[in-house]
């Protein structure tokens, strides 16, 4: 039920999440515009994994310094509400020594007790600049879940998603035709 949900947010990208912040569900939109984690192992779909993890991830994210500190925060007061320390230290150690920044950050002991909406910018590579309306939501009947949908801010960011969604839909279209059809449309005429 929850991917239904999901695929019918259609220009917004969106993604169902643990309390630990494992990605479990995504839309298309999610993979155009945010992360592919159909391309990822799915023991690497950890957002905290994905942020830290991805040089090419940090580059998109033009508010490292407020966005990375409001993820550990984030990170940790769900982590201690859903009393799973226990189960995240192990990557918790992990990424403190492959990446100081996380590490000085977890160290801080920051925490940040509601999401509330905000803005993310991304600098998406091929589209631009996009901003995002952020917001969480609760999956009803399993408070191990969590939704997460970032809305497209203005109609210029809402033309910039449908635009990578059409990109994508191209190429799927494109690898989904025979080969030998591809070679005949691609030779000249």
């Amino acid at each position: 039920r929850l991917q239904r949900v999901l695929d019918s947010l259609e220009t917004s990208p969106a993604y169902g999440r643990t309390s630990t912040w494992d990605v479990v569900a995504w839309n298309h939109a999610s993979t155009r515009v945010l992360t592919d984690y159909g391309a990822l192992p799915a023991g690497q779909r950890n957002i905290l994994r994905v942020v830290f993890g991805s040089m090419a991830l940090r580059r998109k994210m033009p508010n490292w310094e407020r966005d990375s500190r409001f993820i550990v925060g984030a990170f940790r007061a769900d982590v201690a509400r859903a009393g799973a320390a226990a189960r995240v230290q192990p990557m918790v150690d992990e990424l403190c020594q492959l990446d100081p920044e996380f590490r000085a950050l977890w160290r801080g002991n920051d925490v940040q007790s509601a999401y509330g909406e905000h803005p993310k910018h991304v600098v998406h590579p091929v589209a631009g600049p996009i901003d995002l309306e952020y917001s969480a939501f609760a999956v009803d009947g399993r408070p191990d879940l969590g939704m997460v949908v970032y809305t497209p801010a203005t109609p210029r960011d809402l033309a910039r998603v449908k635009a990578l969604i059409a990109a994508g839909e191209g190429a799927k279209a494109l690898a989904a035709a025979p080969a030998a059809k591809r070679s005949r449309q691609s030779a000249p005429a």
